[in-house]
């Protein structure tokens, strides 16, 4: 990390120690040293290397801050800092980070993969891109960045491009079983089963099988070999998080309910540990939903500036809904329609509270400072938001010609509905219910991160679909959504009329292929992108009942809700 000089004395011994693993040695070398050059830089380095290896994060991150302070030009602990915040799911904090190491160096190619890979943990997916690319223009033809490029298109649903990048990071680096491992997902992202299994084979060559047991019940259970892939997993030494939520499926198929629900509470653990001790803010979240309550009244409604249509340009369509309500299925019968590209995860909407604050600073806070667009001269603040999210819109290709609309399905967007409907008080909005409690199931089930980090527990879940709900049904009251409300199960029972109603309500015209979702070869980049390839089932509803026992304590909570959509 440090300059290739001769190290002090002092330096050199503590080194020494760390090597052979004596921390106690190395911590005190440093801090004799820091005793008379406090900003010693490679007195600083020992001290966080010892620091990280303890997994001190807060010491650490305070040692990294000293050693910017020296020395701004130090790109290690740029990239260090960034690590520790992104492990933490801290992502504002790292990009922050990234931001000011390209400032300090802009022509650092390691600065702009290491922001890059920032963006797309944030799913701002072409600025990732963008970022990579210059990365490879600096530095040329580099593995790492070849492979961190192509796993960014494969997620924006850019398979074909990937692939030409997956095979030049292979070229590169033929041994490295992670570029194995990502490119055989693109195959079998693609329903090509036996290209992935010939690309896992080659990653379990170069490392271990192990290393590929997660992969390999995925494609196992893709193949419906679920007991193999059980059998496979049950051997592990060791289980992921990941992984046990895998098996906690496969359990569930095999009636295993008990073994299986105890699989997802301990993945989802394992899952939170691994993300450095991620964990639902319930407060935070109570205080921003309540601040919301108190703003948007009707009278404050009325009174928040709209912007108009743009009618040269394709509309979006917000596909509204909890995690695992079906929003991916109803995006891929959207996007089947000629009329209509499909635009996936986008964090546009959320983005519009940052811009507010920007372009509405005050001590209030939001939302209380969208009070400050009340007057006339400011009400620009609306076209603003639509301009703005247009304008990211074109960053992601979605407004080329030749589609009328575009879908916007990020979860949990139901949050931001006035800010939504200041920048397009006319749109369509499609929102998605399914049984409460096989929601509450599915997301316990599956690796994901929307809605403050609350699916790592049951009861966190639970509280936060319940304090949505509450939220959205007073927006109901004060600003008419003008929305369409689809039931998961009714689309399941009959497909075509409730296919009809949908686009009846966006105006439309029916096409067959909508009703053949399935054969649509567009890459889906969600968790349910399997199930959107294959017919409409009924296997998933009803998913709850085998487990009312664990479910039982959290009713309550859930009965307005279920009320609401008719639920039982």
């Amino acid at each position: 990390m440090s300059s290739a000089d001769p190290p002090h004395p002092l330096i050199a011994r503590g080194r020494e120690a760390f090597a052979r693993g004596d921390l106690r040695g190395a911590e005190a070398a440093a801090a004799e040293r820091l005793a008379t050059v406090a900003a010693d830089v490679a007195a600083l380095e020992l001290r966080f290397l010892v620091q990280k290896q303890r997994g001190a994060a807060v010491e650490a991150v305070k040692t990294l801050d000293a050693v910017l302070g020296a020395n701004p030009r130090t790109e290690w602990a740029y990239n260090e800092l960034v690590q520790i915040f992104m492990a933490h799911g801290r992502l504002v904090e790292a990009a922050e980070v990234a931001r000011t190491a390209l400032r300090v160096n802009p022509r650092s190619a390691h600065g702009h993969n290491l922001f890059a890979l920032v963006l797309s943990e944030m799913n701002d997916l072409p600025p990732g891109e963008w970022h990579f690319r210059r990365a490879l223009e600096l530095a040329g033809a580099h593995a790492p960045y070849l492979l961190n490029l192509a796993i960014n298109l494969l997620k924006q649903g850019r398979p074909d491009e990937a692939d030409g990048y997956f095979a030049a990071a292979h070229e590169l680096a033929p041994q490295d079983p992670k570029t194995l491992a990502h490119w055989s997902t693109l195959y079998e992202g693609r329903g090509d089963l036996k290209r992935a299994q010939q690309l896992l084979a080659q990653a379990e060559a170069t490392s271990s099988p192990a290393h590929v047991s997660l992969l390999r019940a995925n494609y196992q259970t893709r193949t419906g070999a679920h007991a193999q892939a059980l059998v496979q997993l049950d051997a592990a030494a060791s289980l992921s998080g990941d992984a046990q939520l895998q098996r906690g499926r496969l359990r569930e198929r095999a009636a295993r309910y008990a073994e299986a629900w105890q699989d997802f509470v301990d993945g989802k653990r394992k899952l939170a540990q691994e993300v450095g001790g991620r964990e639902y803010k319930r407060q935070s979240v109570d205080a921003l939903f309540a601040l919301c309550r108190q703003f948007f009244t009707p009278d404050t409604w009325a009174a928040l500036p709209r912007a108009p249509v743009r009618g040269d340009l394709a509309q979006p369509i917000f596909v509204l809904g909890f995690p695992r309500s079906g929003t991916t299925l109803v995006e891929q019968i959207l996007g089947s329609h000629s009329r209509v590209r499909p635009g996936g995860e986008l964090p546009f909407i959320e983005d519009l509270q940052r811009l507010a604050a920007e372009l509405l600073p005050g001590p209030e806070g939001y939302p209380g400072n969208l009070a400050r667009s009340f007057t006339a001269d400011r009400h620009y603040v609306a076209t603003l938001f639509r301009d703005y999210y247009y304008a990211r819109a074109a960053q992601y290709g979605l407004l080329a010609e030749g589609k009328s609309f575009y879908t916007d399905k990020m979860p949990f967007n139901e949050i931001h509905l006035p800010l939504l409907k200041m920048a397009f008080p006319h749109a369509k909005i499609v929102h998605v219910v399914r049984h409460p409690l096989d929601v509450c199931v599915s997301m316990l089930a599956h690796s994901m991160s929307h809605g403050y980090s609350c699916a790592y527990r049951i009861e966190d879940i639970v509280h936060h679909l319940g304090a949505v709900f509450d939220l959205v049904e007073h927006y109901r009251r004060g600003l008419d959504p003008a929305e369409h409300v689809l039931r998961y199960e009714s689309l399941v029972a009959d497909q075509l009329t409730e296919t009809r109603r949908l686009l009846d309500y966006l105006g439309l015209p029916f096409e067959e292929a909508c009703l053949r979702f399935h054969e649509n070869r567009r890459y889906a980049p969600t968790p349910s992108y399997a199930q959107v390839t294959e017919p409409l089932t009924d296997r998933a509803i009803g998913r709850h009942r085998h487990y009312l026992q664990q479910l039982r304590p959290y009713g309550a909570q859930l009965a307005p809700l279920m009320a609401r959509y008719g639920y039982r």
